[in-house]
C-alpha cells in the first residue's frame, strides 16, 4: 500500500533516467551496427526501442529498468499489486501526450511535484496509479 512505502525524490530518478539513457543508446548503437538503420533520435526504431524498453522492462523485471535497478529504485503499483501493461501505457503514452499537449508545463510541474511532495509521485504517477519506490519487489 502506499502507506507502506519509501519513495525515491528526484534525484535518484534523475540518475536513474541517466543510466536508462546510456543503456538505450548503446543497444540503438549495437543494433544500427548489425541491422544498418542510421543512429538519430529521430529514426523511428531509435524511438520504439526507448519505447519498448521503458514498457517491457519493468513489466518483466518487478518494476525495474536497468537504471533504476542500478540505483535500488522501482516502479511499483501504489495499491501494491503486480504492474501490468495498462499501468506502463498510462504512466508512457497518457503521461507524453500531458506533457506534450502542455508544452513541456506538465513536465515541469511534475519536477517540482517529486521535489515538494511527501509521496513523491508525479503526474505521470497519478495517472499510472504507480509510484517510484526503494522497497524491494514481493515475489510471491
Amino acid at each position: 500500500m502506499l502507506s507502506d512505502f519509501e519513495p525515491a525524490g528526484f534525484w535518484i530518478r534523475l540518475g536513474a533516467s541517466i543510466i536508462d539513457g546510456i543503456v538505450v543508446f548503446f543497444a540503438i548503437f549495437l543494433l544500427s551496427l548489425i541491422f544498418h538503420f542510421p543512429i538519430d533520435d529521430d529514426s523511428w526504431q531509435s524511438g520504439l526501442l526507448e519505447f519498448l524498453y521503458a514498457l517491457s522492462l519493468p513489466l518483466f523485471w518487478y518494476g525495474y529498468t536497468v537504471g533504476k535497478r542500478t540505483c535500488g529504485i522501482r516502479i511499483s503499483r501504489v495499491d501494491g499489486e503486480k504492474l501490468h501493461i495498462g499501468n506502463m501505457l498510462l504512466r508512457i503514452v497518457v503521461a507524453g501526450l500531458i506533457y506534450a499537449l502542455t508544452l513541456g508545463i506538465g513536465f515541469i510541474v511534475s519536477v517540482v511535484m517529486v521535489c515538494v511532495r511527501e509521496d513523491k509521485r508525479a503526474i505521470h504517477d497519478f495517472v499510472a496509479g504507480t509510484c517510484v519506490t526503494y522497497n524491494p519487489p514481493d515475489r510471491n
